[in-house]
């Protein structure tokens, strides 16, 4: 067996099934689970349509590299999302199932399995697949926590140079699960600069790009390269998914997209690990890529949900409007995981403790005495489960 498997920490939820193993939920009240990242609103009409006229795809084997219609379509996409002036669907695109994967597979395609001295840097809280991605791939994950005080961005700056040294690969979110925050250019020039003197590989995870609340769009990773005038994306490349976009988790479908050069290796690492797109999803893809109608009319029903609920928790608990995605980050009165336990037990909500996503490191954990509520449920039921949660922190 691999060694290296033992390293691995139990997934959040994992945890948090043995958090509730022996509570009863109150059999009064209506369950309500706000606490997986999972989007609920109904997936387009058109885009399961598009899937089933292309069902006669199943009888073809389907190639790595994807087919160029949707190879196509993203790099459209990308231009126009991004105001890049040019992308190169041949060799700067290159289909995935889905972001996770991708993240995961990319590390083992960056990082050198013999090089022990190895460092990934990551986010923290962080999405659990980095660190599985940097333990699997023969490196030890280093984390940069979150600072309230800087809209929860990491200080890049405090990382020793000694620590900078050994960094191959670094995973940056934004916008940013669980705290919702975007960065900014210049924090992207910080990490440009650092990559461009120590060489490391940059890996942006940018699957909530598309739901935001402000009127700009959050910047992404290639669009920031372009205005800081690094044409080329060298070292760096980014993860999107429509899975939040359109509301299609189940299709397994994203991108990465970036520096060729890398993508080449990406694609002879894929091609052996056997990571091809159904043909059928693929089309389907390619409708949803095309179609920015439906992703404003999923935006505006996000908008609403944080609209009435930040205000009306934000009474209660410290907790405010995140740039975007859609989790509220909120600070706990008592422990996270007793929170979240008593929540459920008298209350019927599930949440998920901010500690089960986040590392101890530099003395502290950010995700410590707060909680990830995740707004994917219907307008009425976010609403319905912010009064329980408004009523159980009185209670406290």
């Amino acid at each position: 067996m691999n060694p290296r498997l033992h390293l691995l920490q139990p997934y959040p939820f994992e945890k948090l099934r043995s958090l509730f193993a022996d509570v009863t939920p109150n059999p009064a009240l209506k369950a309500i689970s706000l606490s997986i990242g999972e989007p609920k609103h109904p997936t387009p009409s058109f885009i399961k349509q598009a899937l089933a006229d292309a069902l006669d795809g199943l009888a073809s084997y389907p190639t790595t590299l994807g087919e160029p219609p949707l190879r196509t379509a993203i790099a459209q996409w990308l231009m126009q999302r991004y105001r890049l002036p040019a992308i190169d669907p041949n060799t700067q695109v290159l289909p995935v199932n889905g972001s996770r994967e991708a993240l995961f597979a990319f590390a083992q395609t960056v990082l050198d399995p013999s090089d022990s001295n190895a460092l990934v840097l990551c986010p923290n809280p962080f999405y659990q697949i980095y660190e599985g991605a940097a333990l699997l791939g023969g490196a030890q994950p280093y984390f940069v926590n979150s600072d309230p005080a800087r809209n929860f961005g990491c200080d890049y700056a405090s990382v020793p140079e000694t620590v900078w040294q050994r960094v191959k690969l670094v995973y940056a979110c934004s916008p940013g699960n669980p705290t919702g925050a975007v960065m900014s250019l210049a924090e992207w020039k910080i990490l440009f600069d650092l990559s461009a003197q120590h060489g490391f590989v940059i890996a942006s995870d940018e699957c909530y790009s598309e739901i935001y609340f402000r009127d700009e769009a959050p910047l992404g990773a290639l669009q920031a390269a372009q205005q800081l005038g690094l044409h080329d994306f060298a070292r760096l490349v980014v993860f999107s998914s429509l899975s939040k976009r359109s509301n299609v988790p189940g299709l397994r479908s994203g991108f990465v997209a970036g520096d060729a050069t890398l993508l080449k290796k990406f694609l002879l690492y894929r091609t052996y690990h056997g990571s091809a797109m159904s043909p059928a999803v693929q089309r389907a893809s390619v409708a949803a890529w095309l179609d920015e109608t439906h992703v404003a009319e999923n935006r505006a029903l996000y908008r609403r949900k944080f609209e009435h609920i930040t205000p009306l928790l934000a009474q209660h608990l410290d907790v405010q409007m995140p740039d975007a995605a859609f989790y509220l980050w909120a600070k706990t009165p008592i422990a996270d995981d007793e929170f979240a336990r008593r929540l459920l037990q008298q209350y019927n909500v599930t949440v998920l403790p901010g500690s089960y996503l986040a590392r101890t490191a530099n003395g502290s954990n950010p995700g410590d005495q707060r909680i990830r509520i995740a707004l994917v449920a219907s307008v009425d039921e976010c609403l319905e489960a912010a009064q329980r949660i408004v009523e159980f922190t009185q209670s406290l």
